[in-house]
């Protein structure tokens, strides 16, 4: 059976006579969490992806003796196929995405006293790269329908002290760059995107990362591009770049540390290994197709889960031309559930088959950031009262309901079949027929 008429025939057997597609179709089998059969039984695409071009790279690097950027070509030569892939002028490669961000940070001046705009919906490392600035994060409210920071949002978070608006491509989908843009140009401030999640996206038909003064990316061991640890960040501008150069070669702009122990900045050590670069290289073998299959699966999964009621899957912005699905995000209300608690149906999703989780928390929240404003350097460089308005502005409530009501599926998941997204939807419409059962067990 083709997978066009597998679909229709899946969608014919979930609506009958005067029930809408949504309706529990008659005789659904019981949820697994209920003591029925699972709908899947093997396991989601594997990842990392790894083979032979893998191990000869290793091996090469293993056997020339050269396992470091100073002494090897492995870094010089990734950060040139970057560039082209992605189409920057320039590229630089770091040891890993938290290190991408906090050079960019530092080699656009970001220093104690200043604010930098971001989303609440987003990995710690946006955050903690702020707080090493001794800077003061001002978290601006997420669009719960594409899961970014709402970009119409940002200009009124601007005031004279913001020195950075640091918005996140969270999952691979594209934030609202022409707002975002029109915004930090008008108050000439600099763009840092927060790419690490969007390997290959796209705004406009021009790859994310370029569009900023820097785009960072991570290669973390999640990421759609992965070496276990490593990042890179794309500038536009070569003088920008030499900076960011010296400052992650421990404020040495020499390509080769030797005994001329010369530096020009202050920096850090946070260069990226020959052992990954090749690896990276290797991976990059296989970039584009897994981005291909990835966009496929989505769009053809969004147009199961699209017809299931209480199931929203995210949305993109007209300029976003391409996905990289790191992440595949949905919201889901519980009403359309019978009440049925996230939690539960998450559990009962696992029972199926069909691993999800519920994503970020609210980062704007979280007790730890109060505990660094209440630090003695962040009282003397503030001050009580700009600290209590912060405190003040600190509400992101369109945020607060998405981390309620978030569900993710991997990108590994949008590895497989068209028959894998269709398991998908069947479990969750197995669900939505016996939910109100499951909220009484």
């Amino acid at each position: 059976m083709n997978s066009e008429l597998s679909r229709r025939v899946f969608l014919a057997s979930a609506s009958t006579a005067g029930f809408a597609l949504q309706s529990p179709a008659a005789g659904a089998d019981k949820p697994a969490l209920l003591g029925g059969a699972k709908v899947r039984t093997k396991p989601f695409p594997g990842w990392p992806v790894a083979g032979a071009p893998e191990e000869r790279a290793l091996m090469d690097v293993l056997h020339s003796g050269k396992w470091y950027r100073g002494s090897g070509q492995n870094v010089k030569q990734f950060e040139q196929e970057y560039a082209r892939v992605t189409g920057a002028r320039e590229c630089l490669a770091t040891c890993n995405g938290t290190a991408a961000l906090f050079i960019s940070l530092n080699v656009l001046g970001v220093e104690p006293g200043d604010e930098v705009i971001l989303p609440p919906y987003t990995f710690v490392a946006t955050l903690n790269v702020v707080l090493r600035q001794h800077a003061l994060p001002v978290f601006v409210d997420t669009d719960p329908e594409t899961f970014q920071i709402d970009a119409r949002k940002v200009e009124a978070a601007v005031t004279p002290n913001t020195r950075a608006i640091m918005p996140v491509h969270l999952g691979g989908n594209a934030c609202d760059l022409d707002t975002l843009l029109a915004a930090a140009g008008k108050h000439n401030i600099p763009l840092i995107e927060d790419a690490c999640q969007a390997h290959l996206a796209e705004w406009k038909g021009r790859k994310v990362g370029t569009w900023g003064s820097a785009g960072c990316f991570s290669f973390q061991a999640s990421k759609n591009l992965n070496s276990g640890e490593g990042g890179a960040i794309l500038f536009n501008d070569p003088d920008l770049r030499e900076k960011a150069y010296a400052f992650h070669n421990n404020g040495s702009g020499l390509k080769f540390i030797g005994a001329n122990f010369t530096y020009n900045s202050s920096g850090a050590n946070l260069r990226l290994a020959e052992f990954q670069a090749g690896i990276l290289l290797a991976q990059m073998e296989r970039i584009q197709q897994q981005a291909v299959r990835r966009t496929e699966n989505a769009k053809y999964l969004t147009s199961l889960l699209s017809e299931i009621q209480g199931i929203a899957p995210e949305k993109q912005y007209a300029g976003c031309t391409r996905n990289a699905y790191h992440l595949y995000m949905l919201r889901y209300s519980a009403e359309a559930f019978s009440g049925l608690k996230r939690e539960t149906f998450l559990k009962a999703l696992a029972a199926e088959g069909i691993p999800a989780s519920a994503g970020y928390s609210p980062l704007n929240s979280q007790g730890f950031i109060k505990e660094v404003l209440r630090s003695r350097g962040y009282r003397r460089t503030f001050g009580e009262q700009r600290l209590k308005e912060w405190e003040e502005r600190n509400h992101c409530p369109a945020n607060d309901r998405l981390c309620t009501e978030a569900v993710w599926f991997t990108q590994n998941m949008l590895l497989g079949e068209r028959g894998d997204m269709e398991q998908i939807a069947e479990a969750i419409r197995k669900i939505q027929a016996h939910a109100g059962e499951l909220v009484k067990s």
